[in-house]
């Protein structure tokens, strides 16, 4: 297959949500009807039947919830898709916004009853900045919800979406008789005596065929046209280059639990979704066809194997092809490197790859030479725009409770601040370790991996700081630069990439340091370079 066909054909998109709103069931879900496994998972709070598919951390297993990006692919209908399942979780929201960076598009998770929450709308507002291309994905229709036109106008005004129905449920909860497909034009009745039989699928040319009334009762048919009628009247209809743009979102209706309306979510994704699309480097806009090979790291991952101690760095492949033993400039160490087992991914399961095209995420095996954000070519200077670190809302600091590994301690804190679990502060004063996270479950997370995968046990002691600002001095010669080191010297640390890290205590020490030094800017996003 040629190089421009084998872009064609790929789609490479994230799912996001609201933890709860089912994203993990929908990622089993559309592997399921893409073939790709012959049983779903089941994603329960501390009960797990058979474990997602993309809940592969042990954490995960234990908790019922997604705590890292996880990356799966499989064909669909002559298409390559790579999906990326995000976690839902505030805590970890840094890793689902390095992660909107690799994708093309998204399909955004609702919950039918709780409507849109508030993790929502921060991704969705991600997502908006970078036009990216969204669908809508409103599940649990099985479940007692909210009435879908209410729910339409949430989605309009929380989201600030134009939303385009694309199918619309008969009924809800108790009385869900299925779906009507505006896009296809047919009705997949809901049916059997566990309800979870979608029992078959019936073309409908019209609507104002008497063979509705006799499939879902004449009460639910005549609610239906009179709905259909509406979403008609009120709604734009699909236009696919609006849709591309991120100006117009199609919205589904479905329950992932029970298979329902996922395949149409599917067969219309398929269609519509965009190829690789050209991304922004900070010396030009690079286009996905273009010969040369151009990728960026967008995660790193420790441990995936803990028996083998491997190290993984996620890469996006923006254009040309990625091939094995072939060498490649890694821009930012201006070294030539080559991968003899690069791997593309089904959750844990790996399996080497020879030749890699634009869409697709690549694995690769590193020794400590990544980090995220970092840039591969063939030896053009690219540096893709960037993955930031925002300033952490928690601080605490580490202790090691077992001074006898404190060497596996430093090795493990040290890859897991690698993958972007979190951020590692060092005092100029007495050289003590802070972690920063964005949420309090970050520091289980880290404590648990620490134990299971590096053999090492920490504490945690609290840690007053309202803030960390980076430091970036106007001259740094000049003697306010100089007497703000010598009288805030407590107040100093470095991050991991030895950057000057300023912890104020709280929003007035701040504002009033900033005042007293105004040559010195500080900065709440680590990338300002």
């Amino acid at each position: 297959m040629s190089f421009k066909k084998e872009i064609e054909r790929r789609r490479t998109f994230g799912i996001i949500a609201h933890p709860d709103a089912g994203k993990t069931t929908l990622t089993e879900k559309l592997l399921l009807f893409g073939g790709a496994i012959q049983e779903a998972g089941a994603v329960k709070s501390n009960k797990i039947k058979k474990g997602a598919t993309s809940d592969f951390m042990e954490i995960e297993r234990q908790r019922g919830i997604s705590v890292a990006t996880s990356v799966l692919a499989f064909e669909y209908e002559g298409k390559k898709i790579n999906i990326l399942d995000t976690p839902g979780h505030k805590d970890f929201a840094e890793d689902t916004f390095r992660t909107l960076t690799a994708v093309d598009s998204v399909i955004v998770v609702i919950d039918v009853a709780k409507g849109v929450e508030e993790q929502t709308e921060k991704l969705v507002e991600v997502c908006r900045m970078r036009n990216i291309p969204m669908i809508v994905f409103i599940n649990k229709l099985d479940r007692e919800g909210r009435d879908a036109f209410d729910l339409l106008d949430e989605v309009e005004q929380k989201l600030s979406l134009r939303v385009v129905p694309m199918s619309f449920p008969i009924g809800m909860g108790y009385d869900f008789k299925g779906i009507y497909n505006l896009w296809e034009k047919n009705i997949n009745l809901f049916s059997g005596s566990n309800r979870k039989n979608i029992e078959e699928t019936i073309e409908i040319s019209d609507l104002e065929s008497k063979e509705i009334d006799t499939l879902v009762g004449k009460k639910a048919a005549d609610t239906l046209r009179e709905e259909i009628e509406l979403v008609e009247g009120i709604y734009p209809t699909f236009d696919r280059d609006e849709y591309l743009n991120g100006t117009q979102q199609p919205v589904f209706f479905g329950s992932a639990l029970n298979n329902f309306g996922v395949r149409e979510l599917l067969d219309c994704f398929v269609e519509i979704a965009p190829k690789p699309r050209p991304k922004q480097s900070e010396e030009r806009l690079v286009q996905p066809d273009e010969k040369e090979f151009t990728g960026f790291v967008f995660k790193i991952h420790a441990n995936m194997d803990p028996n083998h101690r491997d190290r993984l760095a996620f890469i996006k492949i923006v254009s040309g092809t990625f091939e094995r033993n072939k060498p490649y400039l890694h821009v930012r160490n201006n070294k030539k490197v080559k991968f003899s087992s690069p791997n593309a991914f089904f959750a844990e399961k790996k399996e080497i790859v020879d030749v890699s095209y634009p869409g697709d995420i690549v694995g690769i095996h590193d020794t400590g030479n990544f980090k995220i954000g970092d840039t591969l070519t063939e030896g053009e200077i690219i540096n893709y725009k960037g993955i930031p670190s925002f300033s952490p809302e928690h601080f605490r600091y580490i202790n090691n409770a077992d001074p006898l590994k404190s060497k596996q301690l430093y090795k493990g804190i040290d890859q897991l601040m690698d993958e972007g679990v979190a951020q590692l502060f060092t005092l100029e004063l007495n050289g003590r370790k802070v972690i920063g996270t964005v949420g309090a479950l970050q520091y289980e997370v880290i404590q648990y991996r620490l134990e299971h995968e590096y053999g090492a046990k920490c504490t945690y002691e609290n840690l007053n700081v309202y803030k960390a600002c980076w430091v970036e001095p106007t001259d740094p010669k000049n003697e306010e630069y100089k007497d703000f080191l010598r009288v805030k010297h407590r107040y100093l640390a470095k991050d991991k990439q030895d950057q000057l890290v300023f912890l104020a205590d709280s929003q007035f020490t701040l504002q009033m340091t900033q005042q007293t030094y105004p040559s010195i800017k500080f900065h709440f996003v680590s990338e300002y370079k």
